[in-house]
């Protein structure tokens, strides 16, 4: 169930909404010492229907509550950001054992909440919020992206894809400028410029992440500038850099779930960070009653939490020196000998001031 929330109903109402959104068939379902209350997530911006990070989150929560036999909803609202105190705090009076919150701006905001209702478990996403009943789950999303800027940097210098020996340089639109967004960015840009060191890389921020419109008019101005493979991390936003790509005949490459098939031959790779993965697995954990001993859940290349998508339309267009370039990354990455910048840890690099 997705419930559309609404400034402070009645909370006995909410409660028993819920304790039935999803079937539930009692504790003796359960270990000795499982968690059994209800869940809740979160909707983050963008939006359910976003074909991205908030679809791929609620896909993994209903896929954990169901596995594990619990019942829980889902909480979606437009004025996410600014009634997030409220959100957190009437989720956690109603029933709730855990909260699961794709909204990154919630970080301080569930700081303040968290201490108020200790046995209720919060998560949240992307960064690190410390706190006795808080697990943040981090994906080191900058690491999938170094792979993402291999890949276009090697396809780039190949020119063996139509259209890029008059389109020589990369473009990337970001939703907002924030650390979580400029995480992405660093990394494309750092794999880009390991293959070709003078690449350009243009970058651009929507201010949204549900404006396809505005995708498709920035990408447009981009592509018409020369850029041929622009990385779209913009949620929503970034469906209409999609179709503009498909427009002008070169090339996108998409983020979160695998947006290779919504312009088949111009969405050159995905780069997949896997939300529903790391939220089943939170669930499970919750469920189990181990969720306490864990503050961080770390989700990289080592632990299959981000990678790139197969390339099922586009396999062609890659040489294989690109995709051998890339699986070498991919390996100096996970056993040390290549550092990716992490914004989120270590400020800005230069190239980025």
């Amino acid at each position: 169930m997705t419930e559309r929330y609404t400034r402070r109903p009645v909370l006995a109402a909410l409660a028993l909404t819920l304790a039935t959104a999803i079937p539930h068939h009692g504790a003796g379902a359960h270990a000795a010492g499982a968690n059994d209350a209800p869940a809740v997530l979160v909707v983050g911006q963008g939006g359910l229907g976003d074909q991205s990070y908030n679809d791929l989150g609620v896909a993994g929560f209903r896929r954990g509550l169901r596995l594990n036999n619990l019942p829980g909803r889902v909480v979606e609202t437009a004025s996410v950001v600014a009634e997030g105190a409220d959100i957190l705090q009437q989720a956690a009076t109603s029933g709730a054992g855990l909260v699961v919150d794709l909204e990154y701006s919630h970080g301080p905001v569930m700081q303040d909440v968290a201490p108020l209702f200790p046995r209720c478990h919060f998560v949240i996403l992307n960064q690190v919020v410390t706190g006795a009943n808080i697990t943040s789950i981090m994906f080191e999303e900058h690491e999938g992206s170094y792979l993402a800027g291999v890949l276009a940097a090697q396809v780039m210098r190949d020119g063996h894809a139509p259209g890029l020996r008059a389109h020589r340089a990369l473009g990337v639109i970001g939703g907002t400028r924030s650390v979580g967004i400029d995480k992405f960015i660093a990394g494309f840009i750092q794999g880009a410029r390991s293959v070709a060191p003078d690449i350009a890389v243009r970058v651009a921020y929507a201010d949204s992440f549900n404006d396809p419109a505005k995708g498709l008019q920035m990408a447009d101005v981009m592509y018409n500038g020369g850029v041929g493979i622009i990385y779209a991390v913009a949620g929503v936003t970034s469906v209409g850099v999609i179709h503009a790509a498909q427009d002008s005949g070169l090339y996108a490459i998409g983020v979160d779930q695998d947006e290779d098939a919504l312009a088949p031959g111009h969405v050159l790779t995905s780069m997949l960070k896997h939300t529903d993965v790391a939220i089943e697995r939170i669930i499970q954990t919750y469920h189990d009653g181990a969720i306490a001993n864990l503050p961080v859940l770390h989700m990289g290349l080592s632990e299959g939490g981000v990678g790139l998508s197969p390339m099922a339309y586009t396999r062609a267009l890659v040489p294989p020196s690109a995709l051998a370039a890339v699986e070498a990354a991919r390996r100096d990455i996970i056993a040390g000998l290549v550092k990716v910048w992490n914004v989120a840890t270590e400020g800005y690099p230069e190239f980025m001031r």
